[in-house]
């Protein structure tokens, strides 16, 4: 997927709707990154992406098939 603008821009713009928000990246989230329940695949970002759904108990919306498969993330 190529963005039609900037990263930054497009990070700002995002980030300007209503109802978006940063997370933090938090130790923890890291630490649960690596600690997955099993079976999971080893894409760092995938799994940074599922720990942070997890942690903030929150929908993940995406169209990986890899995460959409994943029964231990709640999907939006």
């Amino acid at each position: 997927m190529k963005l039609d603008r900037a990263v930054g821009f497009w990070i700002e713009t995002a980030l300007a709707e209503a109802g978006v928000s940063l997370l933090p990246l938090l130790p923890r989230i890291v630490v649960d990154s690596t600690q997955l329940p099993q079976p999971f695949h080893r894409d760092p970002a995938d799994q940074l992406l599922v720990a942070t759904a997890r942690f903030f108990q929150c929908p993940i919306l995406t169209e990986d098939s890899k995460i959409a498969a994943y029964p231990h993330v709640q999907l939006a």
